[in-house]
């Protein structure tokens, strides 16, 4: 058995390098030639709270394993969301009807495979560990968190046994008949995060303030409701408990001011303090995955006349700062919560 693990940043590298450790043949790809020559000859550095290790292996860039001509056996997709598609594209020759693709991506992602190579469509997999590509060759690493694997159509099937054994060299694995769920409950926990990289501050000091509160608890029940209107059962997991906030009338202040505490608390003590979003932005200045993760809940509310307008507006505002219009700034969080206040509210 050999995995190819494609984007070998923050997720990819993490979970490809304690499969690998574990005996199991490991190939990593990845877009950044300074990236895959440190894997390739210093190794790949895995630093966090629990543990540090340094793993050499095998790497290529996308062009390097085209040209390496060896079809694939398992493969990761573990790249951003946006590029997810062409990463699968890249490598389409390399791929037969004995080719097991795993979709590691946040997002609606709706990956396809070319209908004559006769695969099967990708398994999902649900992420919520938290990791960050610091530098060529080294990833920080949060540690054991909450990972779902599943069928689309909702079967236990021998390669779901199989990918879960896989990763069960990394930490616990949930096999579900439920990963819409999973996902769906996600993209309501990145509604909040997208939200707290308008500011250039952490994560927790920006749940931690109460008076944005009700404007983010909003934010989030925009997208569970899209998830009601696809009659999607969603999920808990770690500290996030969407049913505390949709349905809507099921929301108790008391309940909730408790929750989003300890959900404050709860990233306080996370090695990551600000969020990939954060990164994405501030740090690597690319664009995040806003297309995948809340322009789709935009789309669902215009097919059911539902205007969403809190998504609306966090979309806007963080692609104006991925194009430096604006500034990460407490007022684009003051913006938030007087749309709230004078749209939702009235």
């Amino acid at each position: 058995m050999e995995i190819t693990v494609i984007g070998s940043g923050a997720i990819g590298g993490v979970l490809g390098a304690y499969i690998a450790r574990a005996g199991i043949k490991v190939v990593f790809c990845d877009i950044e030639q300074d990236h895959v020559n440190h894997i390739r000859y210093k190794g790949l550095r895995i630093e966090g709270p629990a543990e540090e290790f340094v793993l050499k292996g095998e790497a290529y860039t996308p062009e390097e394993l085209i040209a390496r001509n060896k079809q694939l056996d398992w493969v990761f997709i573990c790249t951003k969301a946006h590029h997810a598609q062409h990463a699968l594209d890249q490598v389409h020759q390399l791929i037969n009807k004995d080719t097991t693709i795993v979709s590691f991506q946040n997002g609606l992602i709706d990956l396809k495979v070319p209908l004559h190579k006769k695969v099967y469509e990708p398994l999902c997999c649900f992420v919520n560990f938290s990791a960050d590509y610091l530098e060529p060759g080294r990833i920080l690493y949060g540690g054991v968190s909450s990972v779902a694997i599943g069928e689309f159509n909702g079967t236990s099937t021998d390669r779901l046994k199989e990918l879960k054994k896989l990763l069960e060299h990394w930490g616990p694995v949930k096999e579900t008949n439920n990963i819409m769920g999973y996902l769906w409950s996600k993209l309501s926990y990145a509604a909040l995060l997208y939200a707290t990289a308008l500011v250039d501050e952490t994560m927790a000091n920006v749940v931690e303030r109460k008076e944005f509160r009700p404007a983010l608890i909003e934010l989030c029940a925009e997208v569970l409701e899209a998830a009601h209107i696809k009659s999607v059962n969603v999920i808990s997991f770690d500290v996030w408990k969407p049913g505390l906030i949709y349905p809507r009338d099921n929301q108790n202040t008391d309940l909730l001011n408790e929750e989003f505490d300890r959900i404050s608390f709860w990233m306080s003590k996370n090695k990551k303090q600000k969020s990939g979003i954060w990164r994405d932005i501030a740090i690597r200045r690319r664009k995040t995955e806003v297309d995948y993760d809340l322009v789709p809940i935009l789309e669902i509310g215009r097919q059911h006349n539902l205007s969403f307008p809190l998504t609306k507006f966090v979309i806007e505002r963080i692609k104006e700062l991925e194009q430096g219009a604006k500034q990460m700034s407490w007022d684009n969080l003051m913006d938030l919560k007087k749309l709230y206040e004078d749209d939702v509210l009235r």
